[in-house]
């Protein structure tokens, strides 16, 4: 059985206590869209949790699918992140020396720089 992701939205809008003008200002957009999306079949995920966050609903039980996928891409994302050069404290560590020397080597040289240009 296909879900009508419109018509769940509209049941829990519907439920909630704030009503379709004041989540159309919430969300700005105007009422014809909001009933539009009611209309929809599909919305994107990013429709969903905007939905959602207005009226303080969480959509991840009616749409699992949609929630585990994003779940998945965010962990991945955080295991590139993590699995890179600077995943460990010491290498962090190292990396923080290395630019804090590097710095204050450059800034000895435009001290240097400028003692020279402007003698006192």
């Amino acid at each position: 059985m296909d879900l009508n992701v419109g018509k769940v939205i509209e049941r829990a809008v519907r439920r909630d206590h704030m009503g379709i003008s004041a989540l159309s200002r919430k969300l700005h957009v105007s009422r014809r869209t909001i009933y539009n999306w009611f209309d929809q079949e599909s919305l994107s995920f990013e429709i969903i949790c905007k939905i959602g966050n207005a009226i303080k609903y969480d959509f991840s039980k009616e749409f699992p699918d949609d929630f585990a996928r994003i779940d998945d891409e965010i962990g991945s994302n955080m295991n590139q992140f993590t699995n890179g050069d600077n995943s460990s404290p010491e290498s962090f560590s190292s990396s923080v020396n290395y630019w804090m020397n590097k710095y204050i080597k450059l800034l000895e040289k435009y001290n240097e720089l400028l003692s020279h240009k402007f003698p006192t």
